[in-house]
């Protein structure tokens, strides 16, 4: 899989000082699934541009019992989209990598770190069925102007249509730590397939990594649900938190939210904006009440995850 990010920015190779990756040479980090490379295909005063290829071994995936269908026997074991497709390995390569750039650190030019800068992002084969719309869905409203390229499933055999792949470039004037935290948010929620444990500490992650802009971002409750791979605990702790510094969501249909064609907002007639309240809180309120009739004195939760 392969992430290029490009600036125009004067000098353009300020970009190296954000990324503390030399231009000059090629570098590479070690991770758990395989190996990231960063390379500067381009550095010049007017134009620089880093790529980020992550190579992925399926086969030690499987050894290891990480990634999809670790612990079966199925074929996709072996022969699946992982090497390639934008997912959580991406995220993880990008944390990784540039951990400085995406915790907003920069040793050598502090005065970079929270300075818009004219940014292109192009992921190569970002996942995404239907026609990509849930790509424009997620970063549009936090500015970037798209171009969706949906890639065919083999250019020798075109009868065999489109893949739910997509080349995508997204373009803003943004501070690069901005950027990268909606990447890294953002592309394994597209994926839907974490290659990791989702436990509490993904909730910690989710909403610092979403800091001062997933709060007010009309589809959070879908990209919240999504990135904790529907782990109810989990989503409803993460939508609480959010909740408490923006007030409740617009109301929305849980289940269809979750479609990559679907809507993510409910129009509802006649209903004043301030007494709309989410499903989560509509269901708490009703289970409230319920109680309460019965006339118990305690409640067990038996809970529905594993």
């Amino acid at each position: 899989m392969l992430l290029t990010l490009s600036t125009t920015h004067r000098p353009a190779t300020d970009l190296g000082y954000l990324l503390r990756k030399n231009p000059a040479r090629a570098q590479s980090v070690e991770l758990p699934f395989g190996e990231a490379r960063v390379f500067y295909p381009e550095a010049e005063p007017e134009r620089c541009s880093c790529c980020l290829q992550v190579v992925v071994d399926p086969v030690a995936l499987v050894r290891k019992r990480r990634g999809p269908s670790g612990e079966g026997g199925a074929l996709d074991q072996y022969v699946n989209d992982r090497p390639y497709a934008a997912s959580s390995f991406l995220s993880v390569a990008i944390a990784r990598a540039f951990d400085a750039a995406l915790a907003g650190k920069a040793k050598e030019r502090p005065d970079l770190v929270d300075l818009p800068l004219p940014l292109e992002a192009i992921v190569s084969a970002l996942p995404c069925g239907g026609d990509g719309s849930l790509i424009r869905r997620l970063f549009e409203p936090l500015g970037y102007v798209l171009l969706i390229q949906r890639q065919i499933l083999d250019e020798t055999r075109p009868e065999w249509g489109d893949s739910r792949y997509h080349r995508v470039t997204l373009s803003a004037t943004v501070p690069l730590r901005i950027l990268l935290s909606h990447l890294y948010v953002l592309i394994p929620v597209l994926d839907g397939d974490k290659h990791y444990w989702v436990g509490d500490d993904e909730v910690e992650k989710l909403l610092r990594h979403g800091q001062g802009w997933l709060s007010t971002h009309p589809e959070r409750e879908l990209i919240a649900r999504r990135y904790l791979k529907h782990r109810r605990s989990l989503v409803d702790d993460a939508i609480g938190q959010l909740v408490e510094t923006t007030g409740p969501p617009t109301l929305d249909l849980e289940g269809a939210a979750d479609e990559p064609e679907a809507g993510g907002l409910v129009v509802v007639d006649d209903v004043p904006a301030e007494a709309a309240v989410s499903v989560h809180e509509a269901r708490l309120r009703a289970v409230v009440e319920v109680l309460k009739g019965s006339g118990a004195s305690s409640v067990v939760d038996l809970g529905c995850g594993e």
